[in-house]
C-alpha cells in the first residue's frame, strides 16, 4: 500500500516515525525538541512547527503518501475571526484554572449534571477551564476568540495550509469539556458558559476519514491526541488496560462505551477507533519509589528494586500508602501517606523497599478497580514507562493486579498510532481497506508475565492493603476499590 508517517507532538519535543502501511515496521525516524522551556504554561505554537520541520529534515518524508498527527492534549489555542492568534497557546500544565474549573461546576449544577454532559467533571488543565479563566482574567483577550482549537488541530490545519475547514477527531475532542462522548457532539453551550459568549469549533472527522490534503498532495488523517495515538500504537483493545508509571500513574482501559461519573474519578475519553478510553488517575506512582530510595539513601531506582528483592511478599507486614501529594484516587487531596506494621523484624531496609513497591502498585490496582467496578473487563494489563523494567515492578505486578501482565518495548507508540491511523485513511482512499477495519499490525514486541503460582500470596498482599488503606480511610472507596 505504500508508506505512512505518523508524528507526536508532545510538550517537550516532536518525534516522527515512517512506516510500511502494510506491516507497521518502522523505516526511519525523527527527532526534534521544541525551542521553548517544557514546563512553560504559554507556548508560541510557532514553536511547534519549528520542531516539526527540523525534526522532518534530511528528506526524513521522502515517498511518504499519507501522515497522521498526534499531539499533547488538554491544549488551548484561542483565535480570532481571521484565524490569527489572540495569544499564546495555554498548554495542559497550566494550572491557573483551577478556581475556575470550579466555578463551572457550580454554574452548570453541580457534578452529575457535567458527568451526564460530557462524561467527566471540569479541571484545571481541561480547555473549558482555560476559557472560564480567560474570560475572568483577560476579558478583552477572551472577547476577541471566534474560535478554538487544540495542538493537534491547529497543526493539521497548518499542514493543510489554512483551510476554511477546521477539524479534529473525537479523541482530542473528547478532552476539551465540551463535547459529549456519549453523543459524539460538541456541546457549544458549555463553550459561551466559559466564555461568555460563541466560538467557532472544529468539525469531529471520524476516526478512518481524512482531513484533506497539502499542496503537495500528501493525505493527511484525522490524527488524534496522544494518549489516544499511543493506545492505537500499542494495538490494545477490548479487555486490556494501559498502566502508566510516571512520577503520577493512571489507569486507562478501553471500552464500548463512556463512563459518566459524577465523582470526577473517572474521566471518558473517546479513542481512536470508535470505542472510548475511560481513565483513572492517581497522584502518587514513581514518586513514590524516589521518596523511599532519598530515605534509604538509596541512588538509583535500580538500586531500590535489587533492595526490595531481597525481601519477600508483604515486606515482613509493611504497608505503605503511597498518599505523598495527597491523592487523586481515592479523593484524599490534603492527606498524607502512611506507614504501617512497623514491628521489631520488619524494620529493615529491604521490607521498606519492597513495601514502596507493592503500595505504589496496590494504589493502581485501586484505581484499576473503580473501572472494573463499572463493568470494564480488564484481561491483560499494559505496563508502560522506564519503571516497568524494574525487577521489582516486575516480580509483584501480575499478582497483585491478578492479570497477565505485558511490558511493551520502548518505542515511539504515539507517533505509530498516528502513522496508523494514516494507513487507515489511505487504505479507504484507495479502497484497500474498510472504513470500519484499522491496518492490522503486528502488535508491540513484548515481555509477557503471568500471576502463575504467585497469585494467592500476591492477593493476600493485596487485601492486606486494602484492610490498612480501609481502617485509616474508611469510606474513601465506598464500595469500590477492593
Amino acid at each position: 500500500m505504500g508508506i505512512v508517517a505518523g508524528l507526536d507532538s508532545s510538550s517537550a519535543f516532536t518525534r516522527i516515525v515512517v512506516c510500511d502501511a502494510d506491516t507497521g515496521a518502522v523505516l526511519r525516524q525523527g527527532y526534534a525538541p521544541h525551542p521553548v522551556e517544557a514546563k512553560a504554561a504559554e507556548v508560541d505554537p510557532q514553536a511547534w512547527l519549528l520542531s516539526l520541520g527540523e525534526a522532518a529534515g534530511g528528506g526524513l518524508l521522502e515517498g511518504v503518501q499519507a501522515i497522521g498527527v498526534s499531539a499533547q492534549q488538554h491544549g488551548l489555542v484561542p483565535l480570532d475571526r481571521q484565524g490569527n492568534l489572540v495569544r499564546p497557546a495555554l498548554v495542559g500544565n497550566d494550572k491557573r484554572a483551577q478556581v475556575a474549573a470550579a466555578d463551572l461546576v457550580d454554574l452548570l449544577g453541580g457534578r452529575q449534571a457535567w458527568a451526564e454532559a460530557v462524561g467527566s467533571v471540569p479541571q484545571s488543565a481541561q480547555p473549558i477551564a482555560k476559557l472560564r479563566w480567560m474570560a475572568r482574567h483577560e476579558p478583552e483577550i477572551a472577547a476577541k476568540v471566534a474560535a478554538v482549537m487544540q495542538p493537534h488541530d491547529w497543526l493539521v490545519w497548518q499542514l493543510l495550509g489554512r483551510p476554511a475547514r477546521r477539524i479534529t477527531d473525537r479523541g482530542a475532542a473528547s478532552g476539551t469539556g465540551f463535547w459529549s462522548a456519549e453523543s459524539g457532539g460538541w456541546r457549544p453551550d458549555l463553550v459561551e458558559l466559559a466564555l461568555g459568549h460563541q466560538a467557532a469549533l472544529p468539525e469531529v472527522l471520524g476516526p478512518s476519514e481524512a482531513a484533506g490534503t497539502t499542496p503537495e498532495g500528501l493525505l493527511i488523517s484525522a490524527g488524534t491526541g496522544e494518549t489516544m495515538a499511543a493506545a492505537f500504537g500499542l494495538g490494545v483493545g477490548v479487555g486490556d488496560v494501559v498502566v502508566s508509571l510516571g512520577a503520577s500513574g493512571s489507569v486507562m482501559a478501553v471500552h464500548h462505551e463512556a463512563l459518566a461519573d459524577p465523582s470526577g474519578v473517572i474521566t471518558s475519553f473517546a479513542d481512536a477507533t470508535g470505542m472510548h478510553l475511560p481513565v483513572v488517575h492517581t497522584l502518587n506512582a514513581v514518586r513514590a519509589l524516589r521518596g523511599t530510595a532519598e530515605l534509604l539513601g538509596v541512588d538509583t531506582l535500580e538500586e531500590l528494586s535489587e533492595l526490595a528483592l531481597k525481601s519477600t511478599p508483604g515486606a515482613s507486614g509493611l504497608v505503605l500508602l503511597p498518599y505523598l501529594e495527597g491523592e487523586r484516587t481515592p479523593q484524599l487531596p490534603h492527606t498524607a501517606g502512611t506507614l504501617s506494621g512497623l514491628r521489631r523484624e520488619s524494620m529493615k531496609r529491604e521490607h521498606l523497599a519492597r513495601a514502596a513497591f507493592e503500595g505504589m502498585l496496590c494504589s493502581l490496582a485501586d484505581a484499576m478497580e473503580v473501572l472494573r467496578g463499572r463493568g470494564v473487563e480488564v484481561r491483560r494489563v499494559f505496563l508502560l514507562g522506564a519503571a516497568a523494567e524494574l525487577g521489582a515492578v516486575q516480580a509483584c505486578a501480575p499478582s497483585l493486579f491478578g492479570a497477565q501482565v505485558v511490558v511493551p518495548q520502548p518505542a515511539d507508540y504515539a507517533a505509530i498510532g498516528a502513522a496508523r491511523q494514516a494507513a487507515w485513511a489511505l487504505g479507504v482512499a484507495e479502497g484497500t481497506l474498510d472504513e470500519a477495519t484499522p491496518p492490522s499490525w503486528q502488535g508491540a514486541a513484548a515481555q509477557v508475565l503471568e500471576p502463575g503460582e504467585e497469585l494467592p500470596v500476591g492477593q493476600a498482599v493485596r487485601q492486606q492493603y486494602v484492610a490498612t488503606r480501609d481502617q485509616i480511610h474508611p469510606g474513601a472507596f465506598g464500595d469500590g476499590g477492593s
